[in-house]
């Protein structure tokens, strides 16, 4: 299934905080950053959240970046994207 990047985004961190059983206001604590930026985020309206924004959210969830994207939703993302 080919996915938007933002698509994978919200889904790898969705799987994270499922995996680590962090509710993501808990997630948005650790990670330090705005609400509004990570609902922009997971509601999909943010198409590039910005290495900055991933680095933050890896950070609050224990992990490295390499950690974050290692996951097959970034194998086959769209091209177009």
């Amino acid at each position: 299934m080919t996915l938007r990047v933002s698509e994978a985004t919200c889904k790898r961190i969705r799987e994270l905080c499922w995996q680590k059983r962090m509710t993501e206001f808990k997630l948005i604590e650790l990670a330090k950053i705005p609400p509004s930026t990570f609902k922009s985020i997971l509601g999909g309206r943010s198409k590039n959240p910005g290495i900055g924004n991933i680095r933050k959210i890896a950070g609050g969830l224990g992990i490295s970046v390499r950690e974050f994207f290692d996951s097959e939703l970034f194998d086959d993302l769209d091209p177009e994207d």
